[in-house]
């Protein structure tokens, strides 16, 4: 039987060809070791040598080999009578062929005549990040992200070239999958929420940046602040492949900021109290003295401090260190893919869990994705993709609230953390409430909590026909359901900080976001000789409600009874509605010659409810030309010069995001009186409201050096918005005093140069991706108002300057001889010139105010290195900004104030001016006495700063060892976020904007720092297996 079995086997065997040769690079010859060479259509395959040399075992003579090597282009080769096959594989310059997502349609990059940014989903996948906004940071030229804040699942700011508004929204519009999303504040506490959060980033196969009227008019009244199209990933036709992913890390702070020490802080204020007695012409023993009332017995030291100032059991106590944590973080994603010719799918999982570095803060997301294609039959296609998402979100307050953890760096460094007496945090009852000096937050972190939970539903079917091979038609239905449960508690514990709470406190938000789009269109495209005819048709509709009910009770049984239901007295409520709609006709035609000279025109109407009556719709052109002049026979067989471009843009687009009710006139319901209904005129309408209106143009240059080994991309820009939504004074015999109009104008310019280098090829790669751009922004007319906001109103809108400059009075220095802070007066002189003399804290308010800085980064850029050998991969990135200012006020007005309040002082305090300190810049410290706390340029720092963003290392096992175990694939990496920060920032970190101001100020007043978390730095590890 053995012999009959190996008689059998070994005719079997020898059908198998064995082929053998060697993998080169066509650039120097050199050998590729570790590339790959795969049997096509099965799982069997090998790697190549050292010397780049392979044997593999083939079936048949009919096999094809695919022959790859990361960044080079992959070769298939039928083996025929071959016994040996050398190939030379190319660098991949595919860039030019890469498809991009233009908005109901795609062009490959090269025909592209607008500017459009792309990431690849590869660029941010498995970043420790919470949203998709923040991972795209730095990474396209002219897109700056501010994060704001470390604290979790909080709104960002992103701005495509500049600032386009001052009242309306400058974030840009956000499409998935072709369908306008959810992203405004649904926040009911704290600061704003962030509902990209969401979405899971390693489910985006791509992130277009629509950035110039081209690229953008196609999105008509909502694309004046950038279009940002997410493309999430699709099944492909083959094999099934799963890919599991595991990550594990820990979060910290970046940074600190250093405060006195208990020793320091009662030297500090020893010598504050002293100066305010001199001043004064107190004697410092006198029990009405502030040196007796901070020192004294039963003085403030010995109050809070619980007894222990100058004992033994005196401590220092670092509040600071209690706002931070280590955050630890974990991230399992699971995604299986596949299909046929016929059916495709992708399905994938999440489950994130994050702590935040500030104590209290948490987020959990789970969330799933199913995108399925079909092609029913040769003429109709139809898929569904649909994503589910479950976030839960343990929020904290605003930063300008005192249960904000990080105000715990004002305590008194001398107050315990807990009460000795009750075993308590310091102020918890039944211990004395007034300590520590201030609300202690950890009291809010132990015996309160406000827990938001979302679950979004984002879900989009189509159906195309093909009416003719080069005509077809697509319909699709999307719809956007946001539903979010905002549930707070607040203990008796809480009565210093929430007066209402003294037997309990509860209140529940829910909110409930209905988001209907469905878009119609024809597109067609059409290859004639030399001619290419594309064109696009078509219609689309948005309808979007949002519901607001709200509830609070007081007066619970216990602390065990946390829901409303239970409550003795139901103290609030109250419910909301609002909407708006969109209705929308679209053209776009593109048109090709000779694949050299290229046109591209479109335009879009665009009706919404948020228009006036007379203003009802709305009409965005625009227009672009290309000229690929490496295709004119004078530049064609170039050596040195691949590929050159030149492109021309103009056109169009608009800002819709006004509000959905400005144009109206509306009554309140909230008129009533001694306990009779009523209702009164609270605004008074303007049927001529409308958008405002963005005309921008756009001349590019795109080149390709060495057959594209250097290729890049250099634009400029200018942008002049008009039609500004400004409230403008209306005569008073119409009952009111301010009615919205469009009547302001401003203007952005700048430039963006992208580089892309293949900086070695082979055995060894190395590339390089660069990015930078420069915006200038000002404001040419606001009709003469005043529009300022923010901390103390010092961020400003004045026309001649940037939106939202810092407004201030100049900080002098100190006079040498007392101590004073010193300002200078900057008032105008009789013969035109200004005075510059100074005038003490006596004289400030005579001090006039100047322009004193812009929140706005001058330049902002990213770069990112690649390198790759064998199996072991390294990617470093870093983004940064430069030329912007950071309002430290909040902070300082308080903590680096020479000791005007009982505040813990930052450590620069220490060098305040004394008789032996003169040459300084802190004024003398006076207790309960101004000297140079004032706002003004003391406050205002430089903001730019240097980032190593992130940084990942990784090794894949080789392909024999990995195919022994079954699998396709393992990688181990390690990954790191925020690793370093370059920066003069003296605040805890440069990437910030307060989250707690109003609305209105936090369209304009942005670079302000008031106890804002840092950013946190990210180490984690992680495996990736594929079957």
């Amino acid at each position: 039987m053995l012999l009959a079995w190996l008689a059998c086997w070994l005719p079997a065997t020898a059908q198998g060809v064995r082929i053998t040769g060697k993998v080169t690079t066509t650039d120097d010859a050199s050998p590729l070791p570790g590339a790959s060479v795969q049997l096509k259509g099965t799982n069997v395959g090998t790697q190549t040598d050292s010397e780049g040399s392979y044997a593999i075992e083939v079936p048949s003579s009919s096999s094809v080999l695919v022959f790859s090597f990361v960044g080079m282009v992959a070769q298939e080769i039928v083996v025929a009578n071959q016994s040996t096959i050398d190939v030379k594989l190319a660098s991949d310059v595919r860039a030019l062929s890469e498809v991009i997502v233009t908005g109901y349609g795609s062009q490959i990059k090269r025909d592209v005549t607008g500017n459009i940014a792309q990431v690849k989903g590869t660029e941010i996948q498995n970043m420790p990040v919470t949203s998709v906004d923040a991972a795209i940071q730095g990474r396209a030229a002219g897109v700056y992200v501010n994060s704001g804040t470390g604290k979790l699942g909080q709104a960002i700011n992103v701005r495509v070239r500049g600032n386009s508004s001052i009242s309306a929204s400058s974030q840009p519009l956000y499409v998935v999958d072709g369908m306008p999303v959810t992203t405004a504040d649904l926040s009911n506490n704290g600061g704003s929420t962030n509902p990209l959060s969401d979405i899971n980033s390693n489910d985006i196969e791509s992130i277009e940046i629509l950035k110039d009227a081209s690229a953008g008019a196609i999105y008509g009244s909502r694309a004046a602040n950038g279009v940002v199209l997410i493309t999430t990933k699709r099944g492909k036709a083959g094999k099934t492949n799963v890919s599991l992913n595991y990550q594990l890390g820990s979060s910290e702070a970046t940074r600190r900021v250093k405060f006195l020490n208990a020793d320091e802080y009662v030297k500090f204020y020893t010598m504050a109290a002293n100066n305010r007695d001199r001043i004064d012409g107190t004697d410092t023993q006198d029990p009405d003295s502030y040196t007796q009332y901070m020192l004294g017995a039963g003085g403030f030291l010995e109050y809070y401090s619980l007894g222990t100032y100058n004992t033994p059991q005196q401590q220092n106590y670092s509040w600071q260190d209690q706002a931070f944590q280590k955050g630890p973080m974990q991230q399992l994603d699971l995604q299986v893919n596949g299909g046929s010719e016929k059916t495709k799918f992708f399905l994938s999982g999440q489950y994130l869990d994050q702590t935040g570095t500030l104590v209290g803060n948490k987020l959990q997301r789970i969330s799933g994705r199913m995108n399925l294609d079909h092609q029913a039959y040769k003429w109709l296609q139809v898929g569904l993709s649909m994503g589910l998402a479950r976030t839960v979100n343990r929020r904290l307050p605003g930063d300008n609230a005192f249960s904000n953890p990080l105000q715990m760096a004002a305590l008194t460094p001398l107050t315990p953390f807990t009460d000795p007496k009750t075993g308590l945090p310091a102020g918890t009852p039944p211990g004395d409430v007034n300590v520590p000096l201030y609300f202690n937050p950890m009291i809010s972190i132990n015996y309160a909590k406000f827990e938001a939970t979302s679950f979004r539903n984002l879900t989009n079917a189509y159906a195309q026909i093909n009416i003719l091979p080069e005509l077809k038609f697509r319909s699709e239905l999307g719809i956007d359901l946001l539903n979010q449960n905002e549930e707070g508690y607040y203990q008796s514990q809480n009565v210093r900080n929430v007066s209402t709470a003294s037997s309990g406190l509860g209140n529940n938000y829910a909110t409930f976001v209905t988001n209907y789009n469905t878009n119609n269109f024809f597109s067609y495209d059409k290859t004639l000789g030399l001619h290419g005819i594309g064109a696009t048709l078509g219609m689309s509709y948005q309808q979007s409600q949002r519901k607001l009910s709200f509830v609070e009770g007081t007066q619970f049984p216990s602390d065990s009874y946390k829901k409303i239901a239970s409550a003795a007295t139901k103290s609030d409520g109250s419910t909301s509605e609002t909407n708006f709609r969109f209705l929308s006709y679209f053209l776009r035609m593109n048109y090709k010659f000779a694949d050299k000279y290229l046109l591209s025109a479109s335009a879009r109407i665009d009706g919404s409810s948020r228009f006036g009556v007379n203003s009802r719709y709305g009409f965005f052109p625009s227009a672009s030309l290309g000229w690929v002049l490496t295709e004119e026979g004078f530049l064609k067989n170039n050596n040195v010069l691949s590929f050159l471009k030149l492109r021309g843009s103009y056109g169009s687009t608009g800002n819709s995001e006004i509000g959905d009710f400005p144009q109206l006139g509306l009554f309140a319901g909230d008129a009533g009186y001694a306990g009779s209904a009523g209702q009164r005129p609270s605004q008074i309408g303007n049927p001529n409201l409308k958008w405002e209106t963005t005309r921008q143009a756009d001349f590019g240059v795109d080149f390709g050096l060495f057959n594209n080994r250097i290729n890049g991309e250099i634009d400029y820009y200018v942008k002049k918005t008009n039609g500004l939504l400004l409230e403008v004074n209306v005569p008073a015999t119409s009952g009111f005093s301010v009615q919205y109009a469009n009547v302001g104008k401003l203007e952005n310019k700048g430039f963006e140069f992208v580089l892309n280098t293949q900086n070695t090829v082979g055995a060894f790669r190395w590339t390089t991706s660069l990015n930078v751009a420069n915006n200038k922004n000002k404001v040419t007319d606001i009709q003469g108002q005043v529009i300022e906001g923010g901390i103390r109103s010092m961020s400003r809108v004045m026309e001649g300057q940037p939106v939202g400059v810092f407004y201030t009075v100049e900080y002098a220095g100190v006079d040498r001889a007392n101590g004073n802070a010193l300002f200078y007066k900057n008032t105008p002189n009789p013969d035109g010139t200004v005075d510059r003399s100074t005038v003490t804290n006596s004289g400030y308010n005579s001090a006039q105010r100047v322009v004193a800085g812009n929140p706005n980064p001058k330049f902002v850029g990213g770069i990112t290195n690649t390198f790759s050998y064998k199996g072991i991969d390294l990617s470093v990135f870093f983004n940064g900004v430069s030329g912007n200012k950071i309002n430290f006020y909040g902070v300082g007005q308080y903590s680096s104030a020479n000791g005007i309040y009982e505040d813990n002082q930052t450590a620069d305090q220490l060098n305040a001016w004394t008789p032996e300190n003169p040459d300084t810049d802190v004024p003398e410290a006076r207790f309960y006495r101004g000297n140079g706390n004032q706002a003004s340029t003391r406050y205002i720092f430089n903001g730019s700063y240097l980032r190593l963003r992130s940084m990942t290392l990784g090794y894949n096992l080789p392909t024999e060892l990995v195919r022994r175990i079954k699998m396709e694939k393992v990688r181990v990496y390690v990954s790191a976020l925020n690793l370093a920060t370059f920066t003069n920032y003296k605040g805890w970190d440069p990437e910030v904007n307060t989250d707690d101001l109003s609305e209105k100020d936090s369209k304009f007043a942005l670079g302000n720092d008031f106890y804002t978390a840092p950013q946190p730095r990210t180490l984690l590890v992680g495996i990736n297996v594929g079957f």
